[in-house]
């Protein structure tokens, strides 16, 4: 199953999720002995049946990423992810992020500032990529002459998802990760201030803190999510934006419009196209029969293109109602970090429609996807427009 090797299915792979939908929706794929899965209905339940299907992950993988991640919110089932995910909730409930706004645009204000009168960019280089790593940066309490370090890391983690094995690169890199959390959780349970990570440190489950593996799940999962989905919906957003002509217009008249065009986006090119999962028991997905055990990929890129459940899928629609796409993922494992996403791409969709008139993709210009099979964006996204 090697579909993802050409560089036109890494683009896009939509057709072939249509095909898989109509002719294989729960698939089992030999070579790598996991299970795939297509359709809406069948994500939704993978995704959100954790008795079921399982999130967690083991702690073999020679890279060290699997083990960062084995001991956070996104591999841990019930009752112990609803304890790990008590104690971030309060920085990411609308209240909290809501707070954000002020800064997130001023921000957006500063990197567009740079920008605005040169007529041209790479998008994602100039604002998409910069934008999310500062939020999430400031709120953990990283350092500023950190950050290009914190985005290496997060690229690296990302990419490993299409390399399948660790190179020397991705192992040096892992350990620098660690050992640079493990200073920094040193240093704030010593000195600590109003970050996330202070926070984490302080708090406790049933009268115990968090061991120092878990906290390093934390650093990692708010490392990858807090940056890299949002950088890729702001990618997608324009580049949805710009294949569909006129709709920068009525956007700049109908703002209003904007939250649900951001849902659009989520479904239509979603940042993260699928999630993994274990079977805990044999179960039954479509007509196939899944022993316990076996490892499954929801495609959530697939099932929100899914015929059965949106009218006319494969067209990008902003006055789409009732949008109850799976690109936060569904259940228990809801994004946590939603809202925030939601907030930034609305704040710099407003922001580029009414500084950078006529904002459209270079012509002529090949567009090349990131190295990641799970999450979906551009590596770089060349845009002009009509400078003051």
């Amino acid at each position: 199953m090697d579909f993802s090797a050409s560089p036109e299915y890494q683009l896009n792979p939509f057709p072939y999720y249509e095909r898989m939908r109509e002719t294989a929706p729960v698939y089992y794929d030999e070579q790598s002995g996991s299970w795939h899965v297509f359709r809406y209905d069948d994500v939704q339940r993978a995704l959100s049946e954790y008795a079921t299907f399982s999130s967690h992950m083991g702690g073999d993988d020679a890279s060290g990423t699997g083990q960062l991640f084995s001991l956070s919110l996104i591999a841990t089932d019930p009752p112990r992810h609803r304890q790990l995910r008590s104690l971030v909730t309060q920085a990411f409930t609308p209240k909290a992020v809501d707070a954000l706004a002020p800064r997130i645009a001023g921000l957006t204000d500063e990197l567009l500032e740079g920008i605005a009168d040169r007529g041209s960019a790479d998008l994602i280089k100039a604002l998409a990529y910069p934008l999310p790593v500062i939020v999430i940066s400031e709120l953990m309490g990283i350092p500023a002459q950190d950050r290009e370090r914190f985005k290496r890391w997060s690229d690296v983690i990302v990419s490993q998802t299409r390399a399948g094995s660790a190179s020397e690169d991705h192992t040096a890199a892992n350990m620098e990760m660690t050992e640079y959390f493990l200073a920094l959780i040193d240093e704030r349970r010593s000195r600590p201030g109003q970050d996330l990570i202070s926070t984490l440190l302080a708090a406790e489950i049933d009268g115990q803190k968090l061991t120092v593996p878990e906290l390093l799940g934390f650093c990692a999962l708010l490392l990858v999510a807090g940056n890299e989905t949002t950088t890729n919906l702001i990618g997608n957003a324009v580049l949805c934006l710009a294949e569909n002509p006129g709709t920068m217009e009525r956007l700049l008249r109908e703002p209003a419009l904007i939250p649900q065009t951001i849902e659009e986006v989520l479904r239509f090119r979603s940042p993260v196209q699928s999630m993994y999962r274990l079977t805990v028991a044999e179960t039954t997905l479509g007509d196939e029969v899944i022993p316990a055990g076996a490892p499954i990929v929801a495609w959530i890129g697939s099932a929100n293109r899914d015929e059965r459940q949106f009218q006319r899928p494969a067209e990008f629609d902003v006055d789409r109602g009732h949008n109850r796409h799976l690109a936060f993922g569904h259940g228990i494992h809801f994004c946590l970090g939603a809202p925030l996403a939601r907030l930034e791409a609305r704040i710099v969709l407003e922001a580029l429609l009414a500084r950078l008139p006529g904002l459209s993709l270079e012509q002529g210009v090949h567009l090349e996807r990131m190295d990641s099979t799970i999450v979906y964006g551009v590596k770089a996204l060349l845009v002009s427009w009509q400078p003051a």
